[in-house]
Parts: C-alpha cells; sequence; structure tokens
C-alpha cells in the first residue's frame, strides 16, 4: 500500500486470511526485514509483502496535516496495488495504461502511454539542454577570455534555487501539474530563441547570457519540483521509483550526445544555430503534452491558497526522519562529492596532461556510468535506504581511492563505478522522499529536496576550486570524497537508531556478515 496519509495505521480487513502470526525466530536464517506495519494489522491479499514488522513510537503530530506514527524503514517502501485507501486519501485509478502493477522489469514505466509520450518529449529537449549548456560556456569565454566569467553563469543558473526553491515547492502543490509544465516548458523556449536571436544577429553580450541563465535558472525552480511530482501523476505509485530511474537515464544519454551535436554544430555554423536548436526542442515535450489522456493520470489533492504553506512544508519533513536524513545525505553529497567539472578538468591537465580531449573522455565515461546506474536502479522493483547509505559510502570511498591512484587508465576506469554510484544515490534519494510523503505535500518535499542538492553547488564549487588552487586536485578529491563517505555512515547509524535497529557483525560461514536487525519487537508476518 502506498505510504498515504494514516496508512500505515489503517484498519485490516476481517476476513479469514487474519490470522495471528506466529513468534519470529530469535536465530538461524531467517531475514528480518522490518516493515510498515504495525500490531494490529495483518498482510491483506494482493498488497505489497512484508517479511517482519515491528511495535511503532506513538504519538500522533496533530500540528502537521496528514501525519501519524510513521516508523523509519530501511528497507521497501511498500507501492499502491490501486486499492482504495481506508484513511481517505485518494486511491489509484484503475491501470488505463496498460502496465502491470508492481515491478514489472526495467522499463515496465514504459508501458504506460503517458509516462511514454513524457519521456518521448524529455529526450528531445535533455539533448538541447545539453547542447546549450556548453555552448553556453563556449561563447561566454570566446566573449571574456575568462573562466571566472564561466563560473558566474554558471552561478546565476543555481541561484535562483537556492533562493527561491522552497517557494516552487509551494506552487507545485497549488496549481495543476500539467498545465504548470506548458508554462514552464514555454518559457524555457523562449530562452533558448532569445539567445539565439542575439548570437545570429551579432548583437550578444555577456550580459545577455548572465540574464538568460538567470531567467532559465528562476523557471528551473517551479519547472523542477512540478516535473519530478509529475511523474508519479503519470505512473501511480507503484512505479515511480522505476519511472525516477528512467528519467535518470534519459537525461545522462542525452548528456552522451547533446555535447557532441554541439561541437559540431557550434564548428560547422556557429553557436546561435545551438541555441535555436535548444529553443525549438522544447516544442516536443509541449506536443506529447498536448497529447496525453487527462482520464489517466492519478492526480493527488491540491492544496489552496493559504498562509504558512512553506513553513507547514519544513515542519512535515522536520518531524520525519525517513525524509530528513535523506535529504540532508544529499545536501552533502552535492555539495562535497559532486565537483567533477572541478576535479576532472585538472586532471585532465595538470596530473595527465591530456588537454581537453582527456577532459571530454573523462566525462564521458562518468556519464556511461550514469546510464548503467539508472538502469539498474530501473530494474531494482523497492527503495530501500540502506542501498541509499551503502551506495554513499562507495561512492565516497571510490573517490578516495581514484584520487590517490597514480595510474591514468585506472583513474578513467574508476570514473565508470563512481558515475554509477552517484547516480544511484540520486535515484534512490529522490524516489524514496517521494514515495514517503504525502501526495499534498510532495512538492514542497521535492522542492526542498532539490534545493539542498542543486543548492549546493555555488558553495561546494568555489570551496573545491579554491582547494584545488592551494593543495592540488589530489586532496581536494580525496577530501570531497571522505566527507561523503562519513556522512553516508553518520546518517546510516541515525537511521538505523530511529528504526530500532542494531548493526550485527556474524562471521559464520553461511551467514550475512554485516547487517541491521531489530533490537526488539519482531514478529513474522509471512
Amino acid at each position: 500500500m502506498s505510504p498515504g496519509p494514516g496508512a500505515d495505521s489503517a484498519p485490516a480487513p476481517q476476513s479469514d486470511h487474519d490470522t495471528p502470526a506466529p513468534p519470529a525466530r530469535a536465530s538461524g536464517r531467517s531475514r528480518y526485514l522490518p516493515g510498515r506495519l504495525i500490531p494490529g494489522t495483518a498482510r491483506i491479499p494482493g498488497t505489497a509483502r512484508f517479511r517482519t514488522r515491528r511495535r511503532t513510537r506513538t504519538g500522533p503530530r496533530a500540528d502537521i496535516p496528514g501525519t501519524g506514527p510513521r516508523p523509519v524503514s530501511l528497507v521497501k517502501t511498500p507501492v499502491s496495488t490501486g486499492r482504495p485507501a481506508t484513511d481517505g486519501s485518494p486511491s489509484v485509478g484503475p491501470d488505463t495504461g496498460g502496465a502491470d502493477r508492481g515491478h514489472g522489469g526495467m522499463f515496465s514505466s514504459l508501458r504506460i502511454r503517458n509516462y511514454r509520450l513524457f519521456a518521448s518529449g524529455a529526450v528531445v529537449s535533455n539533448t538541447g539542454t545539453w547542447m546549450a549548456r556548453i555552448t553556453q560556456d563556449w561563447l561566454v569565454l570566446s566573449l571574456t577570455g575568462s573562466s571566472a566569467a564561466v563560473g558566474i553563469t554558471t552561478a546565476m543558473q543555481f541561484l535562483p534555487m537556492l533562493l527561491f526553491g522552497l517557494y516552487g515547492g509551494v506552487i507545485a502543490d497549488r496549481f495543476p501539474k500539467r498545465t504548470l509544465l506548458f508554462f514552464t516548458q514555454g518559457a524555457m523556449s523562449f530562452g533558448g530563441l532569445f539567445l539565439a536571436a542575439l548570437t545570429l544577429s551579432g548583437n550578444v553580450q555577456v550580459w545577455h547570457v548572465y540574464m538568460t541563465a538567470f531567467f532559465t535558472g528562476l523557471v528551473t525552480v517551479v519547472d523542477n519540483p512540478t516535473r519530478q511530482t509529475f511523474v508519479s501523476e503519470m505512473v501511480g505509485p507503484d512505479q515511480v521509483r522505476n519511472a525516477v530511474s528512467l528519467n535518470s537515464a534519459n537525461f545522462q544519454s542525452a548528456r552522451l550526445l547533446g555535447p557532441a551535436i554541439a561541437g559540431v554544430l557550434t564548428a560547422a555554423v556557429g553557436p546561435g544555430w545551438a541555441f535555436l536548436a535548444n529553443g525549438l526542442s522544447f516544442l516536443a515535450p509541449l506536443t506529447c503534452l498536448l497529447l496525453m489522456r487527462t482520464a489517466e493520470l492519478h492526480p493527488g489533492p491540491r492544496t489552496p491558497r493559504g498562509k504558512g504553506q512553506l513553513r507547514e512544508g519544513l515542519r512535515y519533513v522536520s518531524h520525519r526522519p525517513e525524509l530528513i536524513w535523506p535529504i540532508v545525505l544529499i545536501g552533502f553529497i552535492g555539495m562535497f562529492g559532486f565537483n567533477f567539472p572541478i576535479w576532472l578538468s585538472a586532471y585532465a591537465d595538470d596530473i595527465f596532461h591530456g588537454g581537453s580531449g582527456m577532459y571530454g573522455l573523462f566525462n564521458t565515461l562518468m556519464a556511461v556510468g550514469s546510464v548503467v546506474g539508472a538502469l539498474l536502479a530501473a530494474r531494482r522493483g523497492t527503495s530501500r535506504l540502506r542501498v541509499l547509505v551503502g551506495a554513499a559510502v562507495a561512492f565516497g570511498a571510490l573517490q578516495i581511492v581514484a584520487a590517490v591512484t597514480p595510474s591514468l587508465w585506472v583513474f578513467a576506469l574508476l570514473l565508470v563505478p563512481i558515475g554509477m554510484l552517484g547516480l544511484t544515490v540520486n535515484v534512490t534519494a529522490n524516489s524514496s522522499v517521494q514515495l514517503g510523503t504525502d501526495p499534498a505535500m510532495r512538492g514542497r518535499v521535492i522542492s526542498l529536496f532539490m534545493m539542498v542538492f542543486v543548492g549546493g553547488t555555488p558553495i561546494g564549487g568555489p570551496l573545491f576550486g579554491w582547494l584545488t588552487d592551494a593543495y592540488g586536485v589530489q586532496i581536494s578529491m580525496a577530501v570531497g570524497g571522505l566527507v561523503s563517505a562519513v556522512s553516508a555512515l553518520v546518517v546510516g547509524l541515525v537511521l538505523a537508531r530511529a528504526a530500532d535497529l542494531r548493526l550485527k557483525v556474524d562471521l559464520r560461514r553461511g551467514q550475512p556478515h554485516v547487517r541491521f536487525v531489530p533490537k526488539r519487537d519482531l514478529v513474522t508476518v509471512a
């Protein structure tokens, strides 16, 4: 069952299946997987299966709408079965898109017509976006000859998310998401066409690029949480993880294609045509939005206009450790672990002396790893916080190994699993937060997620740029990896404590050597 309001305390139906569960074995090969059920409930036929359950801490939070006792889980996030909710929350409608309920393979979300249209339009616009990013940096560098000016352009793009990101979530919760996407995608198209007109006419100046970058950042404040949460309306809660993973694969695939097209187009006919292609690329998602069948969407409740909605969203997250700690972790990873433009360019020039060609190779290998990570994440049908923590620890550890390796080919090959693990962290955190959030709050929670993740770039970038100049890129990258790994370990221990788990080490043959096990009150359900 989806984690909607009060879903954890919904009464179990009376049936012949409601037999008392036997006590769990205290030892042996049983795997204790604490779920989200509480005493007095039983597994409902057709819903997601749970191996175990445990008693939750009491104490409903009456000040937050839709809250109640909800334990932290380091394992599966249950999914909806389409059965009407017993707690008054909106039920998931019939699957008119033709997808099987539950996990149905790596590309299961593409069986749903609306999501298929969405993904088709996104691959075109994402390619145009990557073309514009590369061309924009090259144009600023050619106009000014200053790398600092390129940094200012990047800051102008991300600054609106840092300053106004939470307000974008309020807007996403208040208005129909499909309607909002018409406005945001249209505005991004206008920005690309505006810059194309100035460049093709020969009148472009660097402040025009700054202004366009800031305008695009403002639009992204609304577009990002709207687009992220619209995914669940297209596919339903049981396919959210798969759809989020495929979105990431879509974006990273465009990262492989877009810069290559931009380079050829800029060299052949100039940067203005690359900007024109970006502006026109948004016609694809706009057309696909028009072709969607609105009757097959799963719209969540809209939040009416009112005071204090921003504070309400922050208070909602602060009372849920299963939301706040993944957001804290993704903030650390985004600020300290995702500074690869600085590190890879420095390795290509200063350490391995390969120039721009080697820098392009490094970025390609990272993108390949990211695509692989997204597709592997799409195969998993559940969101496990322990996967998030484990991937983040491994991500930081591999960064440290790559930082100290003297071999070019070892460094290059390590970029593939680093890209894979980084994408796994992002997808797992995103889908876990979406699935653990009540639909009425989802826009505000995702906007906080994106603000923390993306908003750290204007802080982490200059910090690690200075660290690279002062102490060398190897020290800089090792420090970033160390902070990422340590923060993941701390968040993992905090989540384990919140879930009443303890770390168990068992060196016997045939036993899992390291695992989290419940401290008490475990009862086998199925």
